[in-house]
C-alpha cells in the first residue's frame, strides 16, 4: 500500500527506462498502475476518522487553489459528490436538493401544472425581465445523451440515449459573452412565478446566434470531455430571455 506521491515517483520516466533496459521481459508491465482507494470499516474510522481526514482535507485544498473541473484523482472523482455526500452526512441540504424541494411545493401549490408540463412541446421559449438592472442574458435547459448501460450495443458498446442523459443549465451573459453553468450561479436570476409578466425583447436572430454559441461551448467542453460521438447533440429542452430592464 502506498501513498500517490510514491506512485508518481515509482512512474518516473528516467527510472523505467532503466528498469527496462536491465529487465526487458518487464516492459509489458511497466508504466501501469492499478489503485484502489479504500476507507476502513465503521467500527475502525471512529479510532481512525480517516474519512473525515481525507474529505476535509480536500475541500480546503480546493477552497486555497481550487479543484480544476471540481474532480480529484480521475475525471470519474467527482468533487461535487463529496461535497454534496458531506452535507448529507451533517445533516445541511444541498443547493439541489433545496432545488428539488422547492419544485415538488411548486407542484403541491400548483397541481395543475403536472399535466400542462407533460403537454408542453420541447424547445419550450419565453421571456421575462432580468432581475438586475442593465443586464441582459439567455437561459437555456438541455438534455444531453450519455451512454445507456441497460441497453446492448454492437461489439460491447452502448447506445446513447436521452433517457439515459443528464440535465445541464447554462445561462449566457449578453455583455460579458460569459457562459455560466453552475445551477447557485443561475437559479435565482431564472426564479419566477405564475405571476411573472412574460418579456421578449432580444431579436430572435441574436437569441439564435446565443443558442448556436451555448451548443458549440457544450460541444467543446462537456461532450469533449466525455468522448461522446460526433453524431451526438444536446437536446435543448427549454430557454428563456432574460430582458433588460
Amino acid at each position: 500500500m502506498q501513498r500517490i506521491g510514491r506512485i508518481d515517483r515509482r512512474l518516473n520516466p528516467e527510472n523505467e527506462a532503466r528498469i527496462i533496459a536491465d529487465h526487458p521481459e518487464q516492459k509489458e508491465l511497466r508504466s501501469k498502475v492499478v489503485y484502489w482507494n479504500f476507507l476502513p470499516p465503521e467500527d475502525l474510522d471512529v479510532l481512525l476518522h480517516l474519512y473525515q481526514l481525507v474529505s476535509h482535507k480536500t475541500l480546503r485544498i480546493s477552497k486555497t487553489f481550487g479543484i480544476e473541473g471540481k474532480k480529484l484523482l480521475t475525471e470519474k472523482d467527482d468533487y461535487e459528490a463529496l461535497r454534496n455526500f458531506n452535507e448529507t452526512y451533517e445533516g445541511t441540504t444541498t443547493l439541489i436538493e433545496d432545488m428539488h424541494l422547492e419544485y415538488q411545493r411548486i407542484l403541491k401549490e400548483h397541481p395543475e401544472l403536472v399535466d400542462r408540463l407533460k403537454m408542453l412541446p420541447g424547445r419550450v421559449f419565453t421571456g421575462k425581465e432580468h432581475p438586475s438592472k442593465n443586464a441582459q442574458a439567455v437561459f437555456f435547459c438541455y438534455r444531453i445523451p450519455r451512454p445507456d448501460y441497460s441497453l446492448a450495443g454492437d461489439e460491447d458498446e452502448h447506445p446513447w440515449t436521452e433517457e439515459a442523459g443528464e440535465t445541464k443549465w447554462y445561462l449566457y451573459a449578453l455583455a460579458s459573452e460569459a457562459i455560466y453553468e453552475e445551477p447557485a450561479e443561475i437559479v435565482d436570476i431564472i426564479r419566477s412565478t405564475p405571476e411573472t409578466p412574460r418579456v421578449c425583447r432580444i431579436e430572435k436572430q441574436t437569441l439564435t446566434d446565443i443558442r448556436k454559441k451555448v451548443e458549440k461551448h457544450i460541444k467543446n467542453t462537456y461532450l469533449k470531455r466525455v468522448q461522446a460521438p460526433v453524431v451526438i447533440q444536446p437536446k435543448l429542452k427549454a430557454w428563456m430571455e432574460l430582458a433588460e430592464r
